[in-house]
């Protein structure tokens, strides 16, 4: 069986969002927990969370989600760019902005999980994981 955690990371964030739930919780793994990190950073969650459930011996991973006074979701569009069928790899001059800057791009790279803009900033490239805005 071949599943991507990250695209099942985002499915369980939009469904969240869909039903309006305070929180969205998933397995851990540390790559998950490097984009989540990034979601509340860009302030497009409130928190994050690592924790242990009491009989379970695995970790878990919870995000407070964020949402306006209408409750229409801080995240209007969250999406999976490099998949497991088609990576997408970019170079820093590649990497442009996402919706004029309003919108974040998490990017693999040799040092570690970061924005696109941080990566431009270094001159960094690699995969391009997903898009957020």
């Amino acid at each position: 069986m071949n599943t991507d955690v990250i695209a099942d990371m985002l499915t369980r964030i939009r469904n969240a969002q869909a039903r309006k739930a305070d929180f969205v919780e998933m397995p851990h793994s540390k790559l998950k927990e490097e984009i989540a990190k990034i979601i509340v950073e860009s302030g497009f969650a409130l928190n994050v969370k690592v924790f242990k459930a009491k009989e379970s011996k695995f970790k878990n991973l919870s995000i407070s989600l964020k949402y306006d006074d209408l409750m229409e979701p801080a995240i209007s569009k969250i999406e999976r760019i490099s998949k497991s069928s088609l990576r997408k790899y970019f170079g820093a001059t590649d990497l442009k902005p996402v919706i004029g800057g309003l919108g974040v791009e998490v990017i693999s790279t040799s040092r570690g999980v970061m924005t696109a803009n941080e990566a431009r900033k270094k001159h960094l490239g690699g995969e391009v994981i997903c898009r957020f805005y």
